[in-house]
């Protein structure tokens, strides 16, 4: 301040600037306060969830009693998706495993009673056979291990002059030690149980084939080579529907060229249509926008994202449509969750989940249903939960803004 307690002006002008430049230093003290309040809580949230995101369990499910205090999206639709008894005067859940498959072969194995035991311990008559109690179990067969010989028979002519050599079958991989069978079994282990190669390499040698699991990554290669015009007729398939699914995932590539074995590369994966699911995926040593370029040549239809901006020049030249996923933007809701920390707080965040637990209730409801059944009971029942959403999430962005400032 220009003046000490002990030496005030005594004009009465001099009096007046001195308490409006006090007054203006006050209300600036204050704004920086709530500037470095929100900032303080900015910090603190970052922090919480930061220290989620490195030491806590990496799965975005929020405890119900979080939700607890927006139940009212809870009330206003049954949940589906469980098997119910009609009990009189109530509902309750159907127990019990479920029944084995029926188009399992069955073994029988019948168990008797030996003949010293089929005498009645009152009168001494032998028991008759009145009934049976029947139980399953399921077992398996491990898999069956086998060397196909082919012989081919030569023939000659008394003549000396003409022999013939009967030829194998078309094989996939010319000479080779590979049949079909074996080519099938090793590519579902790998890409459908997620079975690696060195596991599948050791499991060999146990029963004392030495496969090197180079030769097993050659094979996978000649049979994605094999596969390619199938995969041709897939993409034909995928991008004739109006609407694809689209998204990027990192990999890292031991040994490739120009690239050292801790830099990224990228897996592309396409899926579509929704009644007859086709999945793709593409390989790139590159997350550019050149890439969904290619992949969606000519496609005009509908593409589902996550908010990666590598697709908007893909979407600008063909004319796409771009829709986005709720899974990505309940991503945001529980980021906001997680870093309020322990504090068990109820806020705009907390709403939003609920909203998005209610909608996808509402999806799982309407999983069965005929597409002109999804439509109106989406028009019913996810409506007017999504104009709440939207509402949610303008006041989070809003929030979000203010702290940021």
């Amino acid at each position: 301040m220009s003046s000490a307690p002990n030496h005030l002006p005594d004009d009465v002008e001099s009096l007046k600037a001195l308490v409006l430049e006090q007054v203006e230093h006050n209300a600036q003290l204050r704004a920086d306060n709530v500037r470095y309040q929100a900032r303080i809580l900015t910090l603190e949230e970052q922090l919480n969830l930061a220290l989620v995101r490195r030491y806590a369990a990496s799965s975005e499910k929020i405890s119900a009693y979080q939700l607890r205090l927006f139940d009212e999206a809870e009330t206003e639709i049954e949940p589906g998706g469980t098997e119910t008894v009609e009990v009189t005067g109530h509902t309750r859940k159907k127990r019990g495993r479920k029944p084995l498959p029926a188009t399992l072969p069955r073994i029988e194995v019948i168990h008797e009673l030996a003949e010293s035991e089929r005498l009645c311990p009152h009168d001494g008559c032998v028991l008759k056979e009145i009934g049976e109690a029947v139980s399953e179990q399921l077992d398996i067969v491990p898999a069956k291990i086998q060397v196909i010989r082919h012989i081919c028979k030569k023939y000659a002519c008394d003549c000396g002059q003409c022999i013939k050599t009967a030829s194998l079958p078309t094989q996939p991989i010319p000479k080779s030690l590979a049949s079909p069978g074996l080519l099938a079994h090793v590519t579902v282990s790998k890409y459908q149980d997620a079975l690696p190669l060195y596991r599948q390499e050791r499991i060999l040698q146990r029963i004392g084939v030495d496969i090197p699991r180079a030769t097993l990554a050659n094979w996978m290669i000649r049979a994605g080579l094999l596969i390619q015009p199938l995969i041709n007729l897939l993409r034909d398939q995928l991008l004739g529907y109006d609407i694809v699914q689209m998204d990027e995932t990192t990999v890292q590539v031991l040994k490739e060229a120009g690239k050292t074995a801790q830099s990224k590369s990228y897996l592309w994966v396409q899926r579509g249509p929704p009644n007859h699911p086709i999945v793709l995926y593409d390989y790139d040593s590159s997350r550019s926008g050149s890439v969904p370029t290619h992949l969606l040549s000519g496609y005009d239809g509908y593409l589902q994202t996550d908010g990666y901006e590598g697709y908007n020049a893909v979407v600008q030249q063909n004319n796409i449509i771009q829709v986005g996923c709720m899974a990505h933007a309940r991503r945001r809701f529980s980021d906001a969750v997680k870093a309020q920390g322990k504090q068990k707080k109820t806020s705009v965040a907390h709403h939003g989940l609920s909203l998005i637990q209610k909608l996808y209730r509402i999806e799982k409801q309407a999983k069965d249903f005929m597409p002109e059944q999804r439509y109106a009971h989406r028009a019913e029942q996810a409506h007017p939960v999504l104009d709440k959403l939207m509402s949610c999430e303008v006041d989070y962005c809003r929030f979000s803004t203010a702290i940021s400032q």
